[in-house]
């Protein structure tokens, strides 16, 4: 098998495993492309649902979901996924571009965020937890840190029992959306893998979040993490999500 075949043999294998993993919604408003020497993911018009979200925000989100299920899917086949986004100004409905580039030494935590990409939705309420320690939520706010978006915790009541935070992007075009799309992903798995629950808003206000962020930070989801009450179940089912659509609360993480 020549290269390039083998190359486009993975990279449909790629395609199959991310589209099978959960992403921020249900609604799939996007669909890869195998090109050559490329992984495309494309707007799908056909499948948006504009009312009540104009500006497609749950399709940025939405598609930066899906490239996070992508990277660690082609990390699963040891390869490196290079990721750009919006790669041609004159095709705005190409969201990103993935190239498989050279060997990808996959690690402990990738390994770990994949499964969490393969355990099934779930429509059942979240067991009685217990707020997350601040170094649980610190570990959560490096992942999205590391795609490129940031984390706040919020000041809650002493006794509450979940911690809420908001995910920020550091700007509102469709690449910064992309990236918090990426960032809200990886932070769910993660929670998923910390047996952490996660419920979440998109587009929720959040009252005095300007006292926390920097100039240019744009609120774009509203979070509340709860830590099952047994932590010691490191892999969770992690989806049951409810009222799909902005403006209504999202689980990951519990199903009992």
């Amino acid at each position: 098998m020549s290269v390039s075949v083998a190359i486009r043999a993975s990279a449909e294998r790629l395609v199959v495993a991310a589209t099978m993993g959960p992403t921020v919604h249900d609604v799939h408003a996007w669909r890869f492309k195998v090109v050559p020497g490329l992984i495309e993911v494309h707007a799908d018009p056909e499948r948006l649902r504009p009312k009540g979200d104009p500006a497609g925000r749950s399709l940025y989100l939405s598609s930066g979901a899906a490239l996070v299920n992508l990277r660690l899917a082609a990390a699963q086949l040891g390869h490196e996924a290079v990721v750009r986004l919006l790669p041609d100004a004159g095709r705005p409905s190409v969201l990103a571009s993935v190239r498989l580039a050279g060997h990808h030494r996959i690690t402990r935590e990738e390994r770990l965020l994949y499964a969490a990409t393969l355990k099934p939705f779930t429509a059942e309420r979240p067991a009685v937890g217990v707020r997350p320690p601040a170094p649980l939520v610190n570990e959560l706010g490096e992942a999205v840190r590391l795609e490129g978006a940031a984390l706040h915790p919020l000041p809650d009541a002493r006794d509450a029992t979940a911690q809420r935070a908001v995910l920020t992007s550091f700007g509102h075009s469709p690449g910064e959306l992309i990236r918090a799309g990426q960032a809200l992903q990886r932070l769910l798995l993660s929670a998923t893998v910390r047996a952490v629950s996660a419920s979440f808003r998109v587009g929720a206000p959040v009252p005095g979040v300007e006292a926390m962020t920097r100039p240019g930070e744009v609120p774009q989801v509203l979070i509340e993490l709860t830590q099952h009450a047994d932590a010691r179940r490191l892999l969770k089912p992690p989806v049951a999500r409810q009222h799909e659509g902005q403006g209504n609360w999202q689980r990951v993480g519990d199903a009992r």
